[in-house]
């Protein structure tokens, strides 16, 4: 088929797996559309996002908006269109809802990957809030419309984890990689109009929420079942931690790595406030001394 000159949203690891596996179906985008370099870290050291440095590495042409919205940022429309990459758009975890007249610009509409069973889990955390809510998931490939994740769908695939729940950025990776093949092998077919897409079952829908920082911390007493899923949805961020009484201070405590036995927790490696990674028990016997 002719060179399919095409657009792609994204910002995050995501949005790098499914490049990944475009580019090695011999996909590459003309133009990458990604969020502005951001302070990170206790320096606040201005930090690319990891898009940017993919499109660098790649010889891709890249912006850096900071809104989409032609009333935020007038001329916008017009930059992305000057590019010519208006075959195809490709959504894969960008950040920002893309307003409808951005949406509208490629002769073949604009394609999300999605990485939850839709109409499960729209919204900004579907592989945290499966760790979380549910016991499987999988990938979408969804036509976007002006409304959050409720485009018909293109495709759509269960994945088998074989252990559950995973670790965030495990489940991350699968999702990305087995996204980024299933678009890969659409993309021809939906171009040569051959995918009508289906509608969702919106009467099905459930929303997740944006995770916060504030969403790390855990309590010991709670069901054993519900404190593992919380370490393994938020390994990465925002971290799980607990607070532990030692002298006359609470110490911030981050769960590093942990696992069930006969229904109970039990934790394996440990962060403590001010200390190195370690074992919990050398934790313990530590805070007894």
């Amino acid at each position: 088929m002719p060179e399919i000159k095409f657009t792609f949203f994204g910002t995050d690891t995501f949005s790098i797996l499914v490049l990944n596996e475009l580019k090695s179906a011999g996909f590459l985008p003309t133009l990458i559309v990604t969020m502005p370099d951001k302070p990170k870290g206790r320096k606040m050291i201005l930090t690319p996002p990891e898009v940017k440095v993919w499109a660098e590495e790649n010889g891709v042409k890249f912006i850096q908006p900071k809104s989409l919205r032609e009333d935020k940022n007038p001329g916008i429309e017009n930059e992305v269109r000057s590019f010519g990459a208006d075959d195809l758009f490709i959504v894969a975890s960008y950040g920002k809802i893309i307003p409808q007249n951005i949406l509208d610009i490629p002769k073949h509409q604009t394609l999300n990957v999605h990485p939850s069973l839709l109409p499960k889990l729209r919204g900004p955390s579907p592989i945290v809030s499966a760790i979380l809510t549910e016991n499987e998931t999988g990938v979408t490939i969804m036509r976007l419309d002006a409304e959050m994740d409720h485009g018909p769908i293109l495709a759509q695939k269960k994945i088998e984890i074989p252990e559950w729940p995973p670790y965030a950025e495990t489940l991350e990776k699968i999702l990305g990689q087995e996204g980024g093949k299933m678009l890969a092998q659409i993309i021809p077919d939906w171009i040569a109009g051959k995918i009508p897409g289906i509608e969702q079952n919106h009467s099905q829908a459930t929303v997740c929420k944006k995770i916060e920082k504030t969403d790390g911390e855990i309590n010991l007493s709670d069901p054993a079942d519900l404190n593992l899923r919380k370490i393994r949805s938020f390994h990465a961020w925002p971290t799980a931690y607990y607070f532990q009484k030692h002298k006359d201070k609470n110490l911030r405590v981050i769960i590093k790595k942990a696992h069930m036995e006969n229904g109970a927790l039990i934790l394996d490696r440990v962060v403590p406030e001010g200390k190195k990674e370690m074992d919990y028990s050398d934790f313990q016997k530590g805070i007894k001394n």
